[in-house]
């Protein structure tokens, strides 16, 4: 049976170096996977909205009805692109209530196929932008007509003893879909 002694003299004989340096490295390492787990959460978010607003831009350029009179006519429709985000955001456990509205810098353009009219643009209660008619690339030739959705989604990082705990920042969602002729 092995004795207490010579165990406890090896022990006598530590300084508590490897204490001090875990002491010291253990936080900073804490700190290093607390800022991976909450920067990976922001990219998680901004990823889901970027989807969302896609989904609603084309949801947007969809056709309402192929066999109407009027053929190939915008959606138009907001509240149906604005289910669309909904669902995504839904889906991802995202809180509606958050969504903030956001024009983008650029004003919608007319599109001028097949006649000029201007772009339809309105705020829906969830506060998402929804364009229809909208000029989406003016520099190719045909112009690209099409739908455009936009919305902003803030996100609070959540850092102890950094400069970025309790910082809040707004990801922009924007998001273009063309019209089929």
């Amino acid at each position: 049976m092995p004795t207490a002694k010579p165990i406890a003299s090896k022990l006598g004989n530590a300084d508590g170096a490897e204490i001090a340096e875990v002491a010291l490295v253990l936080p900073l390492v804490f700190m290093l996977l607390l800022g991976i787990v909450w920067f990976g959460r922001a990219y998680n978010i901004y990823s889901t909205i970027q989807q969302a607003a896609q989904q609603g831009a084309i949801t947007a350029a969809r056709d309402s009805c192929a066999t109407c009179a009027g053929g190939n006519a915008p959606s138009n429709n907001a509240a149906a692109a604005a289910s669309a985000v909904v669902g995504v955001l839904q889906a991802n456990n995202l809180p509606l209530s958050q969504i903030q509205q956001w024009e983008p810098n650029s004003p919608a353009q007319a599109c001028p196929s097949p006649a000029p009219s201007p772009p339809s643009c309105s705020l829906t209660t969830n506060n998402i932008w929804v364009c229809s008619s909208v000029l989406l690339n003016s520099s190719s030739e045909p112009a690209q007509c099409g739908a455009m959705v936009s919305f902003q989604y803030p996100f609070q990082f959540y850092l102890p003893f950094t400069s970025l705990n309790m910082q809040q920042i707004t990801l922009s969602a924007q998001a273009q879909s063309r019209m089929e002729n």
